[in-house]
């Protein structure tokens, strides 16, 4: 398959709500979704939204086998999501393959339920918790066009502001940054 390109913050599709997935043509979309997941080994990441690579699809792929509490699940495909509940709340340091070299601590839920459908289209609803929670979350953001960095405080965002616009411009900023 073959590696695409990841699409920086500043382009406009990242900020769109995405169309959803026509269930009857799933079958079209393998060879994408194969590219996806060659996309994010590549770029070192464990999860990746369409959008991000510039398809407005509710489409998301997420492998976090690497870790161990998940050493026991396949990669997983995830079409037309939506988050039925959201319980907890934790926060964890998160970046970002469209915001290269910011990373910041966030909230996010501590587990979710949410219906989705496979590769195969088939619906499912599952709950996630942990890590995965996490990683499924930053996605749906995504696909929802939104960034980790807007759930900063106006302060943090100041201080990551001029980093953003270097993104938009040159795609990485000169120097990385934590907060």
């Amino acid at each position: 398959m073959s590696v695409l390109p990841v699409v920086k913050y500043g382009d406009p599709i990242l900020r769109q709500k995405v169309k959803s997935v026509n269930l009857n043509k799933i079958e079209f979309l393998v060879d994408f979704i194969d590219d996806m997941f060659d996309t994010m080994y590549e770029e070192e990441g464990i999860g990746l939204a369409a959008n991000q690579v510039g398809k407005d699809l509710n489409l998301m792929v997420i492998d976090v086998t690497h870790l161990d509490e998940y050493e026991h699940l396949e990669p997983i495909v995830f079409i037309n999501t939506e988050i039925i509940e959201e319980e907890g709340s934790i926060e964890i340091e998160e970046g970002c393959l469209s915001i290269p070299e910011i990373r910041a601590s966030i909230s996010r839920a501590e587990s979710i339920i949410i219906k989705f459908y496979d590769i195969n289209g088939v619906s499912k609803t599952e709950k996630f918790s942990g890590m995965l929670c996490r990683v499924i979350l930053h996605e749906i953001d995504h696909l929802n066009g939104k960034f980790f960095t807007d759930y900063l405080s106006p302060a943090k965002r100041k201080l990551v502001h001029n980093k953003l616009i270097e993104i938009s411009k040159n795609g990485f900023p000169s120097t990385g940054v934590i907060i």
